[in-house]
């Protein structure tokens, strides 16, 4: 149990880098802050896999699994720097 949830967090860095890349444009995020976003997104997209697979393990990422949770990563990237630009332009 304890190396799918390493292995999980591990996915999810790699998932939140890909979310870095794929999204356009200059991110304002830190680079923690969108590898953690990562690591959410590997996670919904174990469970939304899962369901889709009939698994109970969310921990079993497959490759749907992998694909939902790069797509669910990049739009909490691009919601998480919509929050947070907000924020900034309002400072000026």
């Amino acid at each position: 149990m304890i190396g799918q949830i390493i292995g999980l967090i591990v996915v999810g860095l790699i998932i939140g880098a890909l979310a870095r890349l794929i999204k356009p444009g200059k991110q304002r995020l830190s680079i923690l802050a969108t590898l953690l976003l990562g690591v959410v997104g590997a996670i919904i997209g174990g469970v939304i896999g899962g369901l889709i697979n009939d698994r109970t393990n969310i921990f079993e990422l497959n490759v749907l699994g992998f694909i939902i949770a790069v797509i669910a990563a990049v739009l909490l990237v691009g919601v998480a720097e919509g929050l947070s630009g907000g924020r900034n332009r309002a400072v000026r």
